[in-house]
This record gives C-alpha cells, sequence and structure tokens, in this order.
C-alpha cells in the first residue's frame, strides 16, 4: 500500500480524483458536442448514438485534459503557494505523481475506446473517413496531455488560446456535425468559431487570474505576455468576435425567428466582461471563470431551443 494511500481513507481518496477531474470543466467541454449536435437536428440529420458516444468521448478527453494540467503544472511549478485558484490535488500531496499519469494513461484509453466506437457507428466500413477521424482524435488525446505536461507544454508558450478555440470551437461543433450528417452544412464555420472564442474567453479569464504565478513559473499564457489591461481588451474582442459570428449566422438563416431569442443570453456575457474588467483581485475572478463556461453551455441549450422550436 502506497503512502499517501495510507494517510488517505477511501473516501477521501474518491473525493481527490473527483477534484482532480474538474467536473465543472464538463459543460463547456460538451458545448461544442451539443451545438454541432443542435444544428444537425435542425438540418434533419441527427443521430442519438452519435450524440451519445461523442458526449462519452469528449467526457473522457476533457478529464484526461484536467489530469494532465494538474500533472504538468505541479512538475513545471505553475502550483505553487502564490496561486490564486483552487488548490491542485498532487500540489497538496493527495494524489501523488505516478498515480496521477496512470489516471492519465486510464482516461487516455477510455477516450480512444470511446472514440473508436464513435466512428464505428458514425462511418461504418469507409475506412478513409474512419482513419482521417481516427487520427484527428489521436492528436486531440496528445494535445490535451501536452498542454501542460511533456518537455515543452505548449501551454507555457502562449499557445493555449489556439489550441481551446480549435479543438472547443471548429474541431467540436464542425466534427460532430459531420460525424451525424457525413457532409457539412452552408455557414456552420461561424458557431464552430463563436464557440471557439468563448472558450478561448474562459481559458483567458483563467489566465488572468493567474498572472503573478504563470509569470513566476514561465508560463507565458498570453495575459502575461501582455499584461492585464491588454488582456482584459483582448478579452473583450473574444466575447464580440463570439456574438458577432452566431448574430451573421442567425441572419442566414431566415425560416428560424426564433434563434433570436439568444439575446436574453446577452447580460450573462456582458457581466463576465465588467468582472473581468473591474474586479483586480485574482481571487475574485474565481467565480467568473465558471460563470464564463456554464454561460456559454446555457448560450448553446438557449440557442438549440431556438433552432428546433416549430415556429
Amino acid at each position: 500500500m502506497k503512502e499517501n494511500d495510507m494517510v488517505l481513507g477511501k473516501g477521501a481518496k474518491i473525493k481527490a480524483w473527483i477534484t482532480a477531474s474538474r467536473l465543472r470543466t464538463l459543460p463547456l467541454a460538451f458545448s461544442s458536442i451539443f451545438m454541432g449536435s443542435f444544428i444537425a437536428a435542425y438540418y434533419g440529420h441527427m443521430r442519438w448514438s452519435v450524440l451519445g458516444l461523442a458526449t462519452l468521448t469528449t467526457l473522457f478527453l476533457q478529464v484526461l485534459s484536467n489530469l494532465a494540467n494538474d500533472y504538468g503544472d505541479s512538475v513545471h511549478g505553475a502550483d505553487s503557494d502564490q496561486r490564486q485558484g483552487p488548490q491542485r490535488v498532487v500540489q497538496q500531496g493527495l494524489i501523488s505523481l505516478p498515480q496521477m499519469k496512470r489516471g492519465m494513461i486510464i482516461c487516455g484509453l477510455l477516450s480512444l475506446l470511446s472514440g473508436i466506437a464513435l466512428l464505428y457507428v458514425s462511418f461504418g466500413a469507409q475506412l478513409e473517413l474512419f482513419l482521417v477521424f481516427l487520427l484527428l482524435g489521436l492528436f486531440a488525446i496528445g494535445a490535451a496531455v501536452t498542454y501542460t505536461a511533456g518537455v515543452r507544454p505548449y501551454g507555457y508558450m502562449g499557445l493555449g488560446d489556439i489550441s481551446v478555440f480549435l479543438f472547443f470551437g471548429p474541431v467540436g461543433v464542425l466534427g460532430v456535425y459531420f460525424l451525424h450528417s457525413g457532409n457539412l452544412a452552408p455557414g456552420i464555420w461561424l458557431p464552430a468559431a463563436a464557440l471557439g472564442f468563448f472558450s478561448a474567453g474562459v481559458l483567458n479569464v483563467n489566465n488572468i487570474r493567474d498572472i503573478e504565478s504563470d509569470r513566476e513559473a514561465g508560463k507565458y499564457s498570453i495575459p502575461v505576455r501582455l499584461g492585464r489591461k491588454k488582456a482584459v481588451v483582448y478579452h473583450a474582442l473574444l466575447l464580440l468576435a463570439g456574438w458577432a459570428a452566431i448574430l451573421v449566422y442567425s441572419m442566414s438563416i431566415i425560416d428560424k425567428k426564433s434563434v433570436w431569442i439568444i439575446l436574453l443570453m446577452l447580460p450573462l456575457f456582458l457581466k463576465n466582461f465588467w468582472a473581468v474588467k473591474n474586479r483586480t483581485h485574482p481571487s475574485d475572478l474565481d467565480p467568473f471563470l465558471k460563470q464564463l463556461a456554464i454561460s456559454t453551455f446555457l448560450f448553446v441549450l438557449v440557442y438549440g431551443f431556438g433552432l428546433l422550436v416549430p415556429f
């Protein structure tokens, strides 16, 4: 029995793994899956088996990413005592580095198996499409791990925003729509971009909060490179770009006036920007990281309702 297994009871150990999984990040991860599925349903291509397996695969990938983030930031020193966000489990000694690495391997294998099942359901014997999406899935697993883990984690070079934009936006939305339908709908890249911009905004709130601890750890996120004032301007641009993309797409759906119900969500995003701009103490920003993630998820649900209601 390992030392920290002796110190922690079974219940505490389970709680530590749940904490490390950071389940509060799942609504944002599911947003692109649901957006792609809502648009597929609007065009008559919805397949429940695809939605279920895509959601399961995304669950495993997101938990993998969170475990890898805990592991990598602990190894590279970003999870120090100066960090203003929630304390991580490796940093607190609740889960050892070898145990966290095993957890990452298990989540990686589960996401791979779930992804293969998803591709089989979607493409069957269409080998070319199966292999293309399999490679994309393997790349997603690699991106989840190497964001903060590995020898040269790209999150420490300020490239996390690009990765989040791509995987939570175009790759997620366009990929899921294609898995449902086998084609791409006109203009679907616009709602995909909206999800990408909002997801990058969530990461930006996180990085603004952690500017000082990230700078000390040599993690050169965009807020560390720009400074807080310019990072707030960058945040405004991300939110504006996301809204511009969804409004332009909505204007193209002339048979669905109900999609304009999405404007009811605008105050939530304005509230987030106001908080990021005016709450200068790092710990005061933490609730607004969750608030933007939940707002993005609600944004998708409301937009899906607008797409699918029969009027």
